[in-house]
């Protein structure tokens, strides 16, 4: 006859509320399982005790043995109830470790080989160790090899398939073993993408005070790399640029935008495009850079990927092209393009009402753009051959546009229900097209 075992509650982390396998004691005095703070700490970017709700000043995580022996002694006699008894957890590197490891690279090729194998295997093993690989500056050391080494880097013949890069990608740890077919610089940039590095970090390297410019080194490697680290530098590139200040993006070159629209050309795997549309959707709201991404080819491109079903299969992703498309869509030159290209306006209205509320709402506002500043008998006459005019009608049916008064604008929630003197209208696309209609 099985039995409950009542497990003692000092012996659950606060947060996860299982039994603590590493359990570690913050600033405040409280033992949570590492796994657990670390997630909160770096993850969750929070700085406050779960407990306490106090600051956690000092982000140093002290090991409790004490209650880690305690409990591993209950695990031991509580066998017979099938407890397993929890495994001593191996200690994390130490900072001195790793500075000396990085110094000693310095001396030789091979020991900056040597020293990336090693940063791989410490990569692998937990999360703490990224922490301390952080604190002692190796990405700072990582970003050098990959910027150094890029300038002579030839680019090989394609080495994985799409399928196998999409599994790589996918993975959260590295393999153990060290591919020496693989350049160094190829190396660094994949230990430094898995390393995760925090958003300080990651403006320590956008701003590196020591000339070197990661931003342009990662462009390179997206036009000369093999496929894999093309994808890794799309990866980089996306969480970098999330952390850079406005006038950094404006100042973006032309070449990136041409990279970024060839990774969505190539469609290196999956998560690549996903990346490469992200970027579009953090660089493109500045009007200079909507000219680039424009002359980049990015319109047509993404008419294209919207053609496609495998791209269109996934909502999240088609709703990044949708916004992308609506941004560009807001200067002449996107206009035009858009106008240029024959299955444009048949795409953007057959997504409407057909995905999510966030890209039928991105492609009116295309159409829209299109038809405030484009108006044309031909151009009407087209969007009542494909139906865009039937299809706002449904829009209208299905979603009326609620109009508040003016003094409730800004402030009114519409999750709410409206208040009384509301009326409804047409959306502003409907009212334009029935204009000539009336006549």
């Amino acid at each position: 006859m099985d039995q409950e075992i009542e497990i003692p509650t000092f012996f659950l982390c606060p947060i996860s509320l299982d039994i603590m396998k590493d359990p570690v004691i913050v600033s405040t005095g409280i033992t949570y399982d590492r796994d657990s703070i670390e997630k909160w700490l770096f993850t969750g970017k929070k700085n406050t005790c779960p407990v306490t709700k106090q600051v956690i000043t000092e982000t140093d995580l002290t090991p409790n043995h004490t209650l880690r022996r305690l409990i591993q002694s209950w695990c031991t006699l509580n066998a017979s109830h099938g407890i397993e008894r929890i495994p001593t957890p191996k200690p994390p590197i130490s900072k001195s470790e790793i500075e000396k490891l990085i110094k000693d690279s310095s001396s030789s090729h091979q020991n900056q080989v040597k020293c990336l194998k090693r940063l791989r295997q410490i990569v692998s093993e937990n999360t703490t160790n990224k922490r301390c690989l952080e604190a002692a500056n190796v990405p700072e050391f990582l970003a050098k090899i990959v910027s150094n080494s890029v300038d002579s880097y030839k680019s090989p013949s394609p080495s994985l398939s799409s399928s196998n890069l999409n599994d790589l990608c996918q993975s959260n740890m590295l393999e153990n073993r060290f591919d020496s077919s693989r350049s160094l610089m190829d190396e660094a940039l994949s230990l430094l993408y898995h390393l995760d590095t925090s958003e300080t970090a990651r403006k320590s390297l956008l701003n590196n005070k020591k000339g070197t410019n990661l931003v342009k080194t990662l462009t390179k490697i997206m036009q000369r790399g093999i496929y894999e680290s093309r994808a890794y530098a799309t990866f980089l590139l996306k969480k970098i640029l999330e952390v850079a200040d406005p006038m950094q993006i404006i100042l973006l070159e032309r070449e990136l935008f041409n990279e970024v629209v060839q990774i969505l050309h190539d469609q290196i795997s999956h998560k690549a495009t996903k990346s490469a549309m992200q970027i579009l959707v953090i660089i493109c709201p500045w009007g200079r850079n909507r000219h680039k991404a424009v002359e980049a080819g990015a319109i047509s491109m993404i008419i294209e990927l919207l053609m496609d079903e495998t791209f269109s299969s996934e909502r999240r992703t088609l709703e990044m092209a949708m916004v992308v498309l609506d941004m560009l869509c807001q200067c002449a030159e996107g206009r035009a393009e858009f106008l240029n290209h024959c299955a444009a306006i048949a795409v953007v209205s057959k997504k409407i009402l057909r995905v999510s509320q966030i890209t039928s709402e991105r492609a009116v506002r295309v159409l829209l753009s299109i038809g405030r500043f484009c108006a044309t008998p031909s151009l009407l006459q087209d969007m009542l051959q494909l139906g865009v005019v039937a299809k706002m009608c449904l829009v209208l049916a299905v979603r009326p546009v609620l109009v508040l008064p003016e003094e409730d604008l800004g402030r009114r929630d519409l999750r709410q229900p409206p208040p009384t003197g509301t009326f409804r209208r047409e959306p502003p696309l409907v009212q334009y097209l029935r204009q000539p209609l009336q006549k």
